[in-house]
């Protein structure tokens, strides 16, 4: 019988964006990342190494998936504000990247895993807005990268601090989700607006 190896890696990192979302790459061990994927702690060694470098290797990938979910190629040709909705979309429906990404700021001092390949990543996006401001749909007040920056807080923050996000808005009811996102379409919109 063949060993699964595509689907033994798929259910290891599965398991790794759920217990390092929970308690971060500190807060967790492989032997437990190994037990909620059903295999043995031997197999994550083997396929990802130590912890450090199978959490780069889940954030990599959820990154990735956030990328291929919500696409932008010119602000010149799409409105920010439903990007902005987009974003806040994806985030409610996979709160784990906010929560990985708050613990990658709270562990790793200075550069990241993958930085390098991440500034393209988030440099994509801010060409997209740069685009804008050039075709003259986004204004030029606010520079290209910390308009990204913005937007993406604006979209995201919500799923970052969400016990804040209810002690200000209430719970998190269908009608509460309507009422926030579409807050972050109206503020990127205004954001980006040109005056």
């Amino acid at each position: 019988m063949a060993w699964d190896t595509e689907g033994t890696q798929r259910k290891i990192k599965e398991a790794a964006v759920g217990e390092f979302a929970r308690s971060g790459p500190d807060g967790t061990t492989i032997e437990r990342i190994a037990k909620s994927a059903g295999v043995n702690k031997e197999r994550v060694y083997n396929y990802f190494g130590g912890k450090r470098s199978l959490f780069a290797t889940v954030l990599r990938d959820e990154l990735a998936k956030v990328a291929r979910a919500v696409p932008v190629e010119s602000f010149a040709e799409e409105e920010i504000g439903d990007y902005a909705g987009r974003v806040y979309d994806y985030h409610r429906e996979r709160p784990e990247l906010n929560r990985l990404l708050r613990w990658e700021g709270l562990v790793f001092d200075g550069e990241v895993p993958d930085e390098e390949s991440r500034r393209e990543h988030y440099g994509h996006r801010a060409v997209a807005v740069a685009e804008g401001q050039e075709n003259g749909t986004i204004t030029r007040s606010i520079d290209a990268d910390h308009l990204t920056f913005l937007i993406l807080s604006l979209a995201g923050w919500w799923t970052a601090v969400p016990q804040v996000a209810r002690m200000i808005t209430g719970e998190p009811t269908e009608e509460e989700h309507a009422r926030r996102r579409a807050s972050v379409v109206e503020a990127a919109r205004r954001l980006a607006r040109v005056p």
